[in-house]
């Protein structure tokens, strides 16, 4: 299987928040900024995969900065790694005061999505090549996030929290 560029997979959303996304502090709900995150590295790992994909894990989710009403809210998404079927995917969240142009990075993640065949099954995916810096460090330190995957794994899987 022929190795992908990230930036085959990397993906853009931008929407501007709307005192339903918020709680009572003005600020968007935790929740739906897990929601948006979700979608965005689906669409990553499906452009990489060019497969359907579920999502096997959210490995972290650091909030750094709150997202208030009004303000426009950005997420790129992009495949860092990958293994047999599973992708690990990077998502950086920011947000923009639209009336002063601040910006700042509220939230980073990884995730890992596993690409289904036909019947539902894990199926290979292509393995990534980055390019830049960044992507070049994310790469180099995805196999350490995947033991620590594995292992979180399978202490659950022994009753060990």
């Amino acid at each position: 299987m022929e190795a992908k560029p990230v930036s085959q997979s990397r993906s853009m959303m931008t929407d501007i928040i709307f005192p339903s996304d918020t709680n009572y502090h003005g600020t968007m709900f935790g929740g739906v900024v897990m929601r948006y995150i979700d979608k965005i590295a689906t669409i990553a790992s499906m452009r990489h995969s060019r497969r359907g994909v579920v999502t096997a894990s959210s490995d972290s989710l650091d909030f750094l900065a709150p997202v208030k009403v009004g303000e426009a809210i950005m997420l790129e998404a992009f495949v860092t790694w990958t293994h047999r079927s599973s992708m690990e995917v990077f998502v950086r969240v920011e947000s923009e005061n639209l009336l002063t142009g601040e910006r700042k990075t509220t939230a980073t993640s990884f995730l890992t999505f596993v690409a289904l065949d036909e019947d539902g099954k894990p199926t290979p995916v292509p393995p990534v090549i980055p390019e830049t810096d960044e992507e070049k460090r994310l790469h180099e330190s995805a196999p350490e996030r995947y033991e620590a995957r594995i292992k979180r794994k399978n202490a659950r899987n022994r009753g060990v929290q």
